[in-house]
């Protein structure tokens, strides 16, 4: 995928999630974020599947360990829905991980228990 598509995505992400709060507003469940925010982007013309299981591999050997996440967009961008009042660093370690263990570029942390969800969007690159 190049630069100019993760972009785009990028900003249909970024309206989506904003377009889900102002319908929903905070104080929900995660769950309810990442259907409703799963929804939008289907609407939106985005490929996306909820719940996604990622294999943990260790030292190239597939461990009996899955990890799951939250919304994978377009099989290039992860989501990681969160509902809680502060974004600690052990969510931002989660999404890291998660772009590493799935070798995928581009991620999205998105705390929806913000009055500006705008404020809640944060986005980590993994090697580009």
């Amino acid at each position: 995928m190049i630069t100019e598509e993760y972009n785009r995505l990028s900003g249909i992400i970024l309206h989506s999630s904003i377009e889900v709060h102002k319908e929903m507003g905070p104080g929900l469940l995660e769950s309810v974020y990442e259907i409703c925010l799963e929804e939008e982007l289907i609407r939106r013309g985005i490929k996306c599947q909820r719940q996604v299981i990622i294999p943990l591999c260790y030292k190239g050997k597939e461990l009996s360990k899955d990890f799951r996440i939250d919304i994978l967009v377009e099989n290039e961008i992860i989501i990681e829905v969160k509902a809680v009042e502060y974004i600690l660093n052990v969510h931002e370690a989660q999404i890291i991980s998660y772009l590493k263990i799935s070798n995928k570029k581009l991620g999205f942390l998105i705390n929806f228990n913000e009055a500006l969800v705008k404020e809640g969007f944060h986005r980590f690159v993994n090697g580009f």
